[in-house]
C-alpha cells in the first residue's frame, strides 16, 4: 500500500519562545518529500515532485499562512506543554 501523511512539529530545547522552530513536512511512503521550516521561511523540496510543489507554493499564498504557523501554532501549545511539564518533573 501507499502512504501519505503531514506533520506539524514545534522543536525547542529550552522555555524561551525565540528557540523554538516550527517545521511542517510531507511525507510519501516515509521518504519526506517537502518541508517548510520556519527558520528558513520557504518551502523546500526533497525530490523531484517535492521541488515542483515547493515552487509553487513558495509563490503562492501558502508561504505567506506557514510563516504565522510558529506564532500560531508553537507559541500557542508549547507554553501550556512546558508548563504542564515542568510541574510534574
Amino acid at each position: 500500500g501507499f502512504l501519505h501523511y503531514m506533520v506539524d512539529n514545534c522543536e525547542f530545547n529550552s522555555s524561551k519562545l525565540n528557540d523554538i522552530e516550527y517545521i511542517y513536512s510531507h511525507y510519501y511512503n516515509k521518504l519526506e518529500y517537502i518541508r517548510f521550516s520556519s527558520s528558513v521561511g520557504k518551502f523546500v523540496g526533497y525530490t523531484e515532485v517535492g521541488i515542483k510543489n515547493a515552487e509553487r507554493l513558495n509563490n503562492g499564498p501558502e508561504v505567506i499562512t506557514s510563516r504565522g504557523e510558529k506564532e500560531r501554532y508553537c507559541f500557542r501549545n508549547v507554553g501550556v506543554f512546558t508548563e504542564s511539564a515542568l510541574t510534574k518533573s
